[in-house]
């Protein structure tokens, strides 16, 4: 790639998964998967089959605006799917404040429909992923995600793969790279960005 600089890659989430930052175990501190960075904030959800109300977990990561966030004493469900406080574009830990009794998993229940790639003069150098059941269409925008111009628009159906051809050099995003989506396809995509 011409032009490259400091390439980071974020994700894009969008669809409930009850399992997407972690599976489903027992351990004290839950194995993380798939914990972000990610483009549109999340709402974090730990799903069981039996009941853990007992124990309580902090949940440590980012904010929607990318600060330090904390929940300490989050109480585990009981047979359900419960929503984590807040939310989250990045989790680095979740800690059990005893044992577990049966299969925790934590996961995402949808994401936000907008955020940012990166807030600065940047350039989207390429991305890839999977779109799932139903259709949609991804929005890049320049300057803003609800008011921006766009600059890159990627229609995704169920099932198919998503990797747009982007030429050496990136597309620029002059005034800050930003995301908007709108569908029913639940979306994977991790984008590549100068940042």
């Amino acid at each position: 790639m011409a032009n490259v600089s400091d390439v980071k890659s974020k994700q894009i989430l969008y669809g409930a998964d009850v399992d997407a930052v972690s599976a489903s175990g027992t351990a004290t501190t839950l194995v993380l998967l798939n914990s972000g960075p990610w483009v549109n904030a999340q709402t974090v959800t730990l799903t069981s089959s039996a009941d853990n109300s007992g124990i309580t977990f902090a949940v440590v990561g980012k904010d929607a605006d990318g600060a330090s966030q904390t929940v300490a004493a989050f109480t585990g469900p009981d047979s359900t799917t419960a929503s984590v406080t807040g939310t989250w574009t990045e989790i680095t830990s979740i800690t059990a404040s005893g044992s577990i009794t049966t299969d925790i998993s934590a996961g995402v229940t949808g994401g936000a429909t907008t955020g940012t790639v990166f807030a600065g003069r940047t350039r989207i150098r390429g991305m890839n992923g999977v779109a799932g059941g139903g259709a949609g269409r991804l929005y890049f925008k320049n300057s803003s995600a609800t008011t921006g111009p766009n600059r890159l628009i990627l229609d995704v159906d169920s099932g198919e793969a998503i990797a747009p051809y982007i030429p050496d050099n990136g597309i620029l995003f002059a005034d800050g790279a930003y995301f908007a989506y709108d569908g029913t396809a639940v979306v994977g995509v991790s984008v590549q960005y100068d940042g």
